[in-house]
């Protein structure tokens, strides 16, 4: 199904202000580059280091299971982190709560830097990570989905997919330095980057937690919630929803991008997390499977490029389109990707990394990235974005690694597992793109979502 939205009044058209669309694009951009470098840095210490630091006792593949475990409790709580922001930032305003939530996120990730080990304390000091997983968790439950609305509402109504996509620069940048941190510490030796080292990547996070603050100190609410303030003052009744409202009115946009995200999200953390740990598996690789953090750098040199591309493509030929070729490619991608890592070559791991995240992915992240934010009214569009962006989160990218880890474990580590449930996930979004309403040039300001009737605020 496919809809498109006529154009709102001239008066709602492209009326931008450039320096706070900078400003903007550079708080969300940020804030993404924290969310990310923390997002990679906990999903390559959970794959390669935190098993031994922290489960020693449960053998090699038990404590990789148990470290993937609680990567995956991470985004078990971003749900109730976006249901909670989301309201927030519904009510009182983008700005103050995507300050809280990059504090939230950032500290927890600092204190996993201080954390003292097995050998110290005990069982203590996975509790302590797992409890610092949940709060770095309930932060990111509505960073992106902010970051996501905040951009989209300030940038101009035509080139709304180019300007969207800008900020998950960020994500590629924050993957970079979180994967190039990590691809940097495996030239020491074993004994330092297991005795102090691998704290230094989860220290650094506090400098981005300064930038970021300051620079959303200095942002002005968005034009689309200033609108709605406006709104609710004229009617002098309430027009905001509460969350029990936003759920029962989106349900359908929410399921959608759900589905949506189950093929971006998903193949994100397998070709990201799980991947590196099948590598690590294998004999092939033996002694050199931390070269193969190096995929993750080589990803994110492209993804810089892609995102942007395709989430200007898609102000050009329609968020859908872009997004169910997108879908498309990486479900047939998946049994070729997977196969030529059996190979044994680490400049094939690179390669399956940069092709499957930075093609694959960003195929589908580039149109999302504006698509989210126009299926949603605008008397609820924080909860509706976050609700959707971090559900999948739990059902796609969240278990994919403890899952493939399973699958993997079950069957003597079996390329052709791990490529069916990449595929699966991938099928999931291409079928959803099917009952998708095409968003591209919707007005912000409308109350309602995409699919009922347009009605301005």
């Amino acid at each position: 199904m496919s809809e498109q939205y006529a154009s709102p009044p001239a008066e709602e058209q492209d009326i931008v202000d450039p320096v706070q669309l900078r400003r903007a694009t550079l708080a969300s951009s940020v804030g993404s580059a924290l969310e990310y470098y923390d997002f990679y840095i906990y999903g390559l210490a959970s794959a390669l280091i935190f098993g031994e630091l922290f489960f020693k006792p449960l053998g090699p593949a038990g404590a990789t299971i148990a470290a993937l475990g609680t990567y995956a409790v991470g985004f078990a709580a971003r749900p109730i982190g976006g249901l909670v922001f989301g309201a927030m930032g519904d009510k009182i305003g983008r700005k103050v709560v995507l300050i809280i939530t990059i504090a939230l996120m950032g500290g927890s990730s600092m204190l996993i830097g201080m954390l003292p080990t097995y050998d110290s304390v005990g069982i203590w000091g996975a509790i302590l990570l797992v409890a610092l997983r949940i709060a770095q968790g309930l932060g990111a439950g509505a960073e992106q989905a902010g970051a996501t609305v905040l951009i989209s509402e300030f940038a101009p109504r035509k080139r709304r997919g180019f300007f969207a996509a800008l900020p998950f620069v960020g994500i590629q940048v924050g993957t970079l330095l979180g994967a190039g941190t990590f691809a940097l510490l495996a030239l020491a030796s074993r004994d330092v980057l297991f005795g102090w080292l691998w704290r230094v990547p989860f220290l650094l996070g506090a400098v981005l937690i300064i930038v970021a603050v300051v620079i959303r100190m200095r942002l002005k609410e968005s034009p689309a919630f200033e609108a709605l303030e406006e709104a609710e003052a004229k009617q002098g009744e309430h027009v905001k929803q509460t969350v029990g409202q936003a759920i029962s009115t989106s349900r359908r946009n929410i399921l959608i991008g759900i589905g949506l995200r189950m093929g971006e999200n998903g193949n994100s953390s397998i070709y990201s997390a799980l991947l590196l740990a099948y590598v690590a598996s294998l004999p092939a690789y033996k002694g050199q499977a931390l070269l193969s953090t190096w995929g993750a750098v080589v990803a994110a040199l492209i993804s810089i490029f892609t995102v942007v591309f395709f989430g200007a493509l898609s102000d050009r030929v329609g968020r859908v389109q872009v997004y169910r070729w997108g879908a498309f490619f990486s479900t047939v991608f998946a049994f070729p990707a997977f196969w030529l890592l059996t190979l044994g070559h680490i400049w094939l791991v690179l390669v399956v990394m940069g092709v499957g995240i930075g093609i694959g992915v960003q195929a589908m992240l580039g149109p999302q990235c504006a698509l989210l934010p126009e299926l949603f009214g605008n008397q609820h569009r924080f909860t509706g974005v976050a609700t959707a962006r971090e559900f999948s989160a739990v059902l796609a990218g969240g278990i994919a690694p403890l899952v493939g880890a399973s699958l993997l474990a079950v069957t003597g580590n079996a390329w052709w597992v791990v490529a069916i449930y990449s595929a699966l996930l991938s099928l999931i979004s291409f079928l959803t793109t099917f009952v998708t309403p095409e968003t591209m040039g919707r007005s912000l300001t409308d109350l309602n979502d995409a699919g009922q009737e347009t009605v301005h605020a």
